[in-house]
C-alpha cells in the first residue's frame, strides 16, 4: 500500500500546476463580488440550471430549472437568504419538465418568464432586446431561434457572460429536427447574436454531455465542429443527423406549455 501511495504522490507532483488547480477547484471564474453565480446540474437530462443574484440586495433569478431539482434549488435559495424574482427558461424544453411552476408555489413572489415566441404560458413574456433586471444586474434578451421558435440567449454584459440555452452548446448546437427546428435559422441566430459578442465572453449552455462547464465565443468560433462549417454544409449536416426521438418529448412539451404544472394558470 505504501508503495502505491508513493507512486501516486510522485505522479501528482509531476502534474502541471494549472491542470492540478482546475481538477481541484474547477474553472477559474472572476465575477463582481456582489454577483452570485451558481451552476447546477441535473444528471438525468444533463441540464444546467443557473442561479444568478445580487448579493447586496438579495434578489435572484434562476434559468432553466428542472422539476425534479426544485427541492434542491429552493433549499439553496433559502440558505442564501435570497428572494427569487423570476424562474425563467431559455426555451420550451423537450427533454425535461421545467421547474418554474413548482418554484412559484414553493417561493411566493416568484414569477415565471419565457419568450413570447415560445407559445408557452408564463407570468412574464419577453422579446428581443428586452432587459431583465435583478438587483443592480441585467440580462438582455437576444432572440436566437432555430432549435425552437422561442429560443433566446440571455446576455449579462456587466459580467461578460451569456446563457445560450440549446441554440449553442459546447462544441455543438441544438438539434433542428423537431418542434420548429430550422438549421438555416439556427446558423443565422448563432452568427448574428452570439458570435457577434466579444471574443472573451463566457458562454453557458442549457446542456452538456461531456463534463464541460462553459466555453467562450472565441473557442466556439474556432473549434465548434458544426458551426465552423459554411451555412450550406451546416444545413446538410443537421438534416442528416438521424438522432433518436427525445424520450420525454411527449410529456415535457405539453407540460412546459403551461409552466410545468397543469394547474399553474
Amino acid at each position: 500500500m505504501s508503495y502505491l501511495l508513493n507512486v501516486v504522490n510522485k505522479l501528482c507532483k509531476q502534474l502541471p500546476v494549472s491542470f492540478s488547480r482546475s481538477m481541484v477547484n474547477g474553472p477559474q471564474m472572476q465575477f463582481n463580488t456582489k454577483f452570485l453565480f451558481r451552476q447546477l446540474f441535473d444528471h438525468d437530462s444533463c441540464t444546467y440550471t443557473y442561479l444568478l443574484g445580487d448579493l447586496s440586495i438579495k434578489e435572484c433569478v434562476i434559468i432553466d430549472p428542472v422539476l425534479e431539482q426544485v427541492e434542491r434549488d429552493t433549499k439553496l435559495i433559502n440558505e442564501l437568504d435570497l428572494k427569487l424574482k423570476y424562474a425563467m427558461n431559455t426555451h420550451m424544453h423537450a427533454d425535461h419538465i421545467t421547474g418554474t411552476g413548482l418554484l412559484k408555489k414553493t417561493l411566493p413572489g416568484c414569477k415565471s418568464l419565457i419568450s413570447k415566441s415560445s407559445g408557452a404560458a408564463a407570468d412574464v413574456h419577453v422579446a428581443h432586446n428586452d432587459v431583465i433586471q435583478f438587483g443592480d444586474f441585467r440580462l438582455t434578451v437576444k432572440s436566437t431561434p432555430g432549435h425552437t421558435n422561442g429560443c433566446v440567449t440571455y446576455v449579462c454584459d456587466e459580467e461578460n457572460i451569456a446563457f445560450t440555452g440549446d441554440t449553442l452548446l459546447i462544441r455543438g448546437c441544438g438539434r433542428t429536427d423537431f418542434q420548429e427546428g430550422n438549421p438555416a435559422t439556427l446558423y443565422e441566430s448563432v452568427y448574428k447574436e452570439i458570435f457577434s459578442l466579444p471574443a472573451h465572453y463566457k458562454l453557458f449552455p442549457a446542456h452538456d454531455y461531456k463534463g464541460l462547464p462553459y466555453t467562450t465565443v472565441d473557442e466556439e468560433k474556432k473549434y465548434n465542429p458544426r458551426l465552423t462549417k459554411s451555412k450550406v454544409d451546416f444545413i446538410v449536416l443537421m438534416n442528416n443527423l438521424n438522432l433518436p426521438y427525445p424520450k420525454k418529448i411527449d410529456v415535457a412539451v405539453p407540460a412546459n406549455r403551461v409552466c410545468g404544472i397543469q394547474d399553474s394558470f
